[in-house]
């Protein structure tokens, strides 16, 4: 669930100054140890980033404080996911050559070990829709899938002894895919059946694979890893296209928060770089930082995100990581309405509390107009995707909906 404001002007003055702004700020996390992952799954205010030795911690007020949580074990863990809420989440990572999974449902008040039977360090976690189908990828091709909240953890067949560090299943738990590296070759996989059966896709780069990411859907996606490297597909990962990032650092993490333009990558040596063409050009960014940066994640919008990274760093943007802000002045009077759609994802239709009998536009991410809804049933008949959501005949930002089985 995320809100939409919709903003209505009726015959306003916009007068738009460069204002100076923050860019990346450091955060006081209270912790030293490396940060592998960090996750907010609901809005900007309560995230969650995990690292070396059981790290977790904890922000309920947007990064201003952190507080470290028990999670029972002094196993590194690389990578945290709440797949709908903050309440149920789930982290992964090793100790040495073991494996280990974490699991809490009550925000990290307690977290509780799984038994998954896997023999190898775990690198991602990911659960597409809910909190009960999801999937680890690991070192030695190890690919596991949970279809009950990780009571049972069923081993997938790869057929590839790849370090698998990075795993992204866009829109359902059915098409999939998980990037990582054999010797000095990149390897993507890819699942069009819920892991019943992967296949190797062609990468054409030598280098690393670390991070995977499917913005909108199942065909235009990025991955980014080694010595600078950013590759592109636009038809499900039969062709990838590389891109120049204009540098030789190492990539961990990528994101698209909204759609398939407006990007950010982070990595070694604190590099931060954005795109707003989909990645056609890539610009760097400041970030204050020299410390190795392993996660990115902007949960809501492409302005306010965190990344994490060594020695506890935590850097939060509020502006796209710009330094720049464009604050428009209002002339007039402005009627700003918020609106929540809930639920979010759904499987009938969805509702707007407040504005039942309103009309409202639905788009699928062609940019094509699917229908106008009342805000009681928004959704109902449509197949299953990513649509976003307008108010018919008003100017404003749309929102991101989507709608499974």
């Amino acid at each position: 669930m995320r809100t939409l404001r919709f903003f209505l002007i009726p015959a306003v003055l916009f007068l738009f100054a460069g204002i100076i702004s923050a860019g990346w700020v450091p955060q006081t996390s209270g912790t030293t140890n490396y940060l592998l992952s960090v996750n907010f799954p609901f809005d900007v205010q309560t995230g969650y980033a995990v690292g070396h030795y059981g790290t977790i911690v904890k922000t309920t007020d947007g990064g201003a404080n952190w507080i470290a949580q028990t999670s029972g074990t002094l196993s590194n863990l690389a990578s945290v996911q709440f797949p709908l809420d903050v309440l149920t989440g789930y982290a992964v990572g090793w100790n040495g050559n073991n494996p280990i999974i974490l699991k809490t449902t009550n925000g990290g008040a307690v977290w509780d070990s799984l038994a998954s039977g896997a023999t190898s360090p775990l690198a991602s976690v990911q659960f597409p829709l809910d909190a009960l189908t999801g999937y680890v990828v690991g070192s030695s091709g190890t690919i596991l899938k949970t279809t009950d909240g990780g009571t049972a953890w069923v081993p997938q067949t790869p057929g590839t002894p790849s370090y698998l560090a990075s795993v992204d299943f866009p829109l359902d738990a059915l098409t999939g895919y998980a990037v990582g590296w054999n010797g000095y070759n990149g390897t993507i996989l890819k699942t069009t059946n819920g892991g019943a059966a992967w296949d190797s896709l062609t990468s054409g780069t030598t280098h690393g694979l670390i991070s995977v990411h499917f913005p909108l859907d199942g065909l235009t996606g990025y991955t980014v890893g080694d010595l600078g490297t950013i590759l592109k597909t636009t038809d499900g990962g039969a062709f990838w296209m590389s891109q120049n990032s204009g540098t030789t650092n190492w990539f961990a993490s990528i994101q698209f928060p909204l759609d398939a333009l407006t990007g950010y990558t982070v990595g070694y040596h604190g590099i931060i770089l954005k795109t707003t063409n989909g990645g056609a050009n890539w610009f760097s960014q400041t970030s204050g930082t020299t410390q190795h940066l392993h996660s990115v994640h902007f949960p809501a919008d492409a302005l306010t995100g965190y990344a994490v990274g060594d020695t506890g760093t935590i850097l939060k943007t509020t502006d796209g990581g710009s330094g720049v802000e464009e604050t428009p002045e209002v002339i007039g009077q402005k009627l700003k309405v918020r609106i929540t759609v809930t639920p979010n994802p759904f499987t009938t239709f969805t509702a707007i509390p407040g504005h039942e009998t309103e009309r409202f536009a639905l788009y699928d991410i062609s940019g094509r107009k699917v229908g106008i809804y009342r805000g009681d049933r928004i959704g109902e008949g449509l197949a299953p995707g990513v649509y976003f959501l307008r108010q018919e005949g008003k100017n404003g930002e749309s929102l991101r909906i989507v709608k499974v089985r």
